[in-house]
């Protein structure tokens, strides 16, 4: 198993493609709960800085309401490579640093607060509606940045997964579970992105 993994990760080398530069994937409350459903999370955060990202998004959907302060608390006790910052449901404040989690944070309920805001600064009179553009709507979400790669383990859907900012992102869908996921699944998913040719909407 080893030695498939090795040669996923020459094949890796020795492409000429990009290797992604802002990795997300979506995972489920219910993904957490599963054993050893954190130390995957740790693993993850390691090959995705190892094989080229700058910045990773976690992005955990949420039925219940009520778990979101325990995930919360354990997220940010995760061992992480590099500085991580987490929001939840409620949190407006930007999110900069170089692993992002957002806990049950939709897309649609991000973009309508920021909606908001400028509408506040419209009514205020400190902004002319004539004005707004693509950056002002950026500049006001929790998680302004563009994923390259957005992947979703175990089943072929989003769940309101930064419908602003992934746009353009290229998506990767796998049948395998997060529990289950491992590094060949990571490799594959960067090859994957390394045979793509990025259209941003042309």
């Amino acid at each position: 198993m080893a030695l498939y993994d090795t040669y996923l990760a020459l094949r890796h080398r020795r492409s000429t493609g990009e290797s992604p530069r802002h990795v997300a994937v979506v995972i489920t409350e219910r993904d957490l709960l599963e054993k050893g459903a954190y130390e995957t999370l740790e693993q993850f955060l390691d090959w995705a800085f190892e094989y080229g990202a700058e910045r990773v998004t976690i992005s955990v959907s949420v039925l219940d309401p009520a778990v979101v302060s325990t995930l919360e608390r354990e997220l940010r006790d995760v061992n992480a490579p590099r500085p991580l910052v987490v929001r939840g449901p409620e949190d407006t404040e930007r999110a900069d640093a170089p692993i992002q989690v957002s806990i049950g944070l939709g897309g649609k309920h991000e973009f309508a607060e920021a909606v908001r805001s400028l509408a506040r600064e419209v009514e205020a009179g400190t902004l002319d509606p004539e004005d707004i553009d693509e950056e002002d709507i950026e500049g006001r979400l929790v998680f302004p940045d563009e994923p390259d790669l957005v992947l979703k383990t175990g089943a072929e859907r989003l769940s309101d997964f930064m419908i602003w900012q992934s746009v353009y992102s290229e998506l990767y869908f796998t049948d395998v579970n997060w529990r289950d996921f491992r590094k060949r699944d990571y490799l594959r998913a960067v090859l994957d992105y390394q045979d793509r040719k990025r259209r941003f909407g042309r």
